[in-house]
């Protein structure tokens, strides 16, 4: 009988060596994604936190820019897509249909008005009419009789408006853009909303990273950029007035808030955040997806992937604000925590728990 108990005990020390084998090889692989600049840094944190976590997953996320995720989602290339612009009706067929991809929203921020003004020490303050004068290119100086009454005291400098862009297909393009339709008719009818558009007026830069060079190193330049890249680049940006009447500055908590009063998010998570209601919220400000398919066609990598965003969920939230990121709205985390639930990895959820 003792002999018996002791094989047992040897095959249960066994068996449960061999699960935990199994455990580590589940956490093992690298995953690849690609596109959205306005979360890479972020991003990154969220890898680097991640590998320490569990040092057998690596992430390689390429910051190549919305559009270009996309199209590498589209093409199967990546275990997934960032962008901070959901996928169109067009671009869900290419993918097989409405129901074959899974928008998971997983952060959000503001998308500032960055300038270069050496000379003006108080933060500027723009208002809808004035963005959208700048970059339809009727607002050419700084001195302007419209900036001037946004910013009433203010010794207006005698300098051109040097106006910066993206030059590729862009998430926070999309942003920009919908929030610019929405302000101006005059907009709308004459550029519209896209992650890509024909600019009235301005030179291009590659990336959040390239708009930001170009902003930091022209004087009177003006560039429209995630919050992050206007804070670690040391760059001016502006207060902008909301629908209620107030300049609100692009805080994160600015965001949260705005997300937590939304009514009637699609089941789908396509939505927009631009333009809200609020006394506090900060009208230009956009959520990045994360853009994974719903059946996946390797089910370790699948693992892989919803193990690590529904990390960046919950305990990643946590980095959010340091990196000047909105924290995701208790709402909205329980939306994408479902979402990302309906995922499938051979047949099965891909996450069990």
């Amino acid at each position: 009988m003792k002999l018996c108990k002791f094989w047992l005990l040897i095959a249960v020390v066994v068996v449960s060596a061999n699960m935990a084998t199994v455990a580590v090889l589940a956490q093992s692989g690298t995953l690849t994604g690609a596109g959205s600049t306005f979360v890479n840094p972020l991003m990154s944190k969220w890898s680097k936190e991640y590998n320490t976590l569990h040092s057998n997953v690596k992430i390689n996320y390429q910051s190549i820019g919305s559009g270009g995720g996309r199209q590498q989602f589209l093409a199967k290339t990546v275990a997934f897509g960032a962008s901070d612009a959901p996928l169109t009706d067009e671009q869900l067929a290419q993918a097989g249909g409405v129901g074959n991809v899974v928008h998971i929203p997983v952060t959000q921020g503001s998308v500032v008005i960055a300038y270069n003004l050496p000379d003006v020490s108080k933060q500027l303050r723009f208002s809808p009419e004035t963005i959208a004068g700048i970059y339809l290119g009727t607002i050419r100086m700084w001195n302007d009789p419209k900036i001037a009454a946004d910013n009433p005291g203010m010794s207006s400098p005698l300098k051109p408006v040097l106006v910066v862009h993206r030059s590729d297909g862009s998430g926070t393009t999309d942003i920009f853009t919908d929030y610019l339709t929405k302000v101006s008719d005059e907009w709308k009818s004459k550029v519209g909303h896209g992650t890509s558009v024909q600019w009235p007026v301005g030179i291009g830069g590659q990336g959040n990273e390239g708009v930001a060079n170009q902003v930091r190193n022209t004087v009177g330049g003006v560039g429209y950029i995630e919050l992050a890249y206007a804070r670690q680049n040391k760059i001016a940006y502006g207060s902008v007035k909301n629908r209620a009447g107030n300049y609100i500055d692009p805080d994160p908590k600015n965001v949260t808030n705005v997300t937590a009063s939304l009514q009637n998010i699609p089941s789908d998570l396509r939505f927009s955040i631009t333009d809200q209601a609020g006394a506090q919220a900060y009208p230009i400000a956009g959520t990045t997806w994360v853009l994974l398919y719903k059946t996946q066609p390797d089910a370790e990598q699948g693992r892989l992937v919803t193990a690590f965003f529904q990390w960046a969920l919950h305990d990643g939230q946590r980095y959010a604000n340091e990196l000047d990121y909105a924290v995701l709205a208790p709402n909205l985390v329980k939306k994408s925590d479902a979402a990302l639930r309906t995922v499938m990895c051979g047949g099965t959820p891909c996450l069990q728990k």
